[in-house]
């Protein structure tokens, strides 16, 4: 979680062999599958919102600073790239799972990488693919899983899985395919919320019944991850977080910024074996 009207035909015409490939919806998979119907009817509901920087995304839209920000130094740093260049990410290939509206894949794509967002919620992947289009972000996006890239032998030297895990179906299934869509020496970024008390008092009560920021329901407390079991999970597919980084909000200065505090908000990096 991205030609302007000119190159728009052109654009969709790309974009519809593209999700041909990848039969443009969700079809079966042969193993299991990570994607839950009832979190994709929930999203798609919710799609008209994605670049609404005051409605029902207004979080994220005020956490992509930060994210882009963490992204991209930990990526230059170990491709040996330089951060201030214009496009330091140039030359790189970037999946982005759980890509919703683009608001993180459109970034990616500017910083130079070549960048594909994927979304198993067909709204999304309109509302990316338009504002694509709108702004002159050249970004590819699929209505798909990510284990269908699997199954395609896909692999890219970045993998983005921000805010994603705590709405798959299976959690195992969705790191085994997030750890194969890896290149060897790639970096695999995943970012959450830990079940904590303090998250449901921040996450849940918080955003969704005080602050209303989220509509009531988005998250299920019981589907968060500890930074313990993230770790976990990723040695069960050979791959060793190697850094850990929490994410906090500041209500007077209304942003996010990083922190040791991994209780609510936390990003995981993974990089595997070269």
């Amino acid at each position: 979680m991205a030609s302007g009207p000119a190159a728009s035909t052109a654009r969709n015409a790309d974009h519809q062999t593209a999700a041909g490939e990848n039969s443009g919806t969700q079809r079966p998979n042969s193993g299991r599958t990570t994607v839950d119907l009832a979190e994709v009817e929930k999203f798609s509901a919710m799609a008209d919102s994605w670049w609404d920087p005051a409605g029902k995304f207004r979080p994220l839209h005020r956490l992509n600073p930060v994210r882009v920000g963490y992204i991209r130094d930990k990526v230059c740093a170990h491709f040996d790239r330089d951060p201030a260049a214009p496009q330091p990410l140039e030359g790189l290939s970037l999946i982005d799972i759980g890509c919703g509206g683009g608001l993180l894949s459109e970034p990616m794509a500017r910083l130079g990488a070549a960048t594909t967002g994927v979304d198993a919620t067909p709204r999304n992947v309109e509302v990316a693919r338009l504002h694509a289009e709108q702004t002159g972000v050249k970004a590819t996006y699929l209505n798909c899983a990510a284990e269908d890239l699997v199954a395609q032998g896909k692999q890219f030297d970045v993998v983005l899985a921000m805010e994603i895990i705590e709405h798959v179906a299976d959690v195992d299934a969705f790191l085994g395919a997030c750890s194969k869509l890896l290149k060897p020496g790639g970096l695999l970024f995943l970012a959450t919320m830990s079940r904590t008390v303090k998250s449901y008092a921040v996450a849940i009560v918080g955003a969704e019944y005080v602050m209303r920021w989220l509509p009531k329901g988005t998250h299920d407390w019981n589907r968060f991850i500890r930074p313990s079991e993230m770790a976990r999970g990723l040695r069960h597919h050979g791959l060793q977080i190697a850094e850990l980084t929490g994410v906090s909000y500041n209500p007077f200065k209304d942003n996010f910024h990083l922190s040791r505090d991994l209780d609510v908000n936390y990003m995981a990096l993974a990089k595997a074996p070269a």
